[in-house]
C-alpha cells in the first residue's frame, strides 16, 4: 500500500519513510501543502500522514480540501503535528482527519495507529460495496449513505451515521463503549466513553419510533450496545 508522507521537516520525512518501507510500504515524500494536494489527487495514495505546520498551504487546509474533493473525499488521513492541545486535536478529527498524533511521537505507536487506520478505512470500503441495508422500516444505502424510515429521509450528522452504519453492519454483536469509540472515532483517548451514550441517545431520536423501548440500537446492561438481530 502507497502512503503520502508530508512534513517541512526532511529529517522526520526520512525517519517515518524508512520505518514504513521496513514494514513494506510504498512511500510517497512532500514538503509542502501544495505539493500535498498534487500528489495526493495524482498518486493515489492509501493514506496520507500530514503536518500541520506546514508552508504554502498549511495542514488544516490540505485537510479540507482532500475532503471537499470527490477523488479523496475518503482518503484516510493522520494529522502529525507539536500541537498538543485538546481543542486542536478535536478541529483535526472534526475537519476529516481518521486519527491524530501528537511530536515527538514513537515509531512504533505511530505504525500501529497506521495498520489501525487502514483496517477501519478497509472495513469501511467493504460495507459500501455492500449496497443497501434493510431491518423493518428503516433502510440504509451505504453509498449514498442516505437513510430513511418507512420511505421518509432521516437526516443524521457525520457521527450518527457512521454509527448507524457501524451498528447495522455488525448485526447481533455487542460492543462496549470502548470499542465503539476504537472502531468509530479511532483510537483517541481524549474521546471519553460516555460520548458514545450521548450519540447513541441522539441517533435513536431519529431512528426509533419509542425512545424508550428502541428496536434498532438496543442496550445490553453491563455490556454495552447492540444492533437487533432480529
Amino acid at each position: 500500500m502507497k502512503i503520502l508522507v508530508v512534513d517541512d521537516e526532511k529529517d522526520i520525512v526520512d525517519l517515518v519513510a524508512y520505518n514504513l518501507e521496513k514494514e513494506g510500504f510504498s512511500v510517497i515524500r512532500a514538503y509542502d501543502g501544495e505539493k500535498a494536494l498534487d500528489l495526493a489527487k495524482t498518486q493515489g495514495p492509501d493514506l496520507v500522514i500530514l503536518d500541520l505546520m506546514l508552508p504554502r498551504i498549511q495542514g488544516m487546509e490540505v485537510c479540507k480540501r482532500l475532503r471537499n474533493s470527490d477523488r479523496t473525499t475518503s482518503l484516510p488521513i493522520i494529522m502529525l503535528s507539536a500541537k498538543g492541545e485538546e481543542i486542536d486535536k478535536v478541529l483535526g478529527l472534526e475537519i476529516g482527519a481518521d486519527d491524530y498524533i501528537t511530536k515527538p511521537f514513537s515509531v512504533r505507536e505511530l505504525l500501529a495507529r497506521v495498520k489501525a487506520v487502514l483496517r477501519r478505512a478497509d472495513t469501511r470500503q467493504k460495507v459500501r460495496r455492500e449496497g443497501e441495508f434493510s431491518c423493518g422500516d428503516l433502510h440504509i444505502n451505504y453509498d449514498s449513505l442516505e437513510v430513511s424510515l418507512g420511505g421518509k429521509r432521516v437526516d443524521l450528522s457525520p457521527t450518527e451515521k457512521k454509527l448507524l452504519v457501524f451498528f447495522s453492519h455488525n448485526s447481533g454483536k455487542v460492543f462496549s463503549r470502548e470499542q465503539i469509540l476504537d472502531l468509530v472515532w479511532g483510537e483517541n483517548s481524549f474521546v471519553e466513553p460516555r460520548t458514545v451514550d450521548v450519540h447513541v441517545r441522539r441517533l435513536r431520536a431519529q431512528i426509533e419510533p419509542d425512545q424508550e423501548n428502541p428496536v434498532y440500537v438496543l442496550t445490553v446492561r453491563g455490556a454495552g450496545y447492540k444492533f437487533t438481530d432480529q
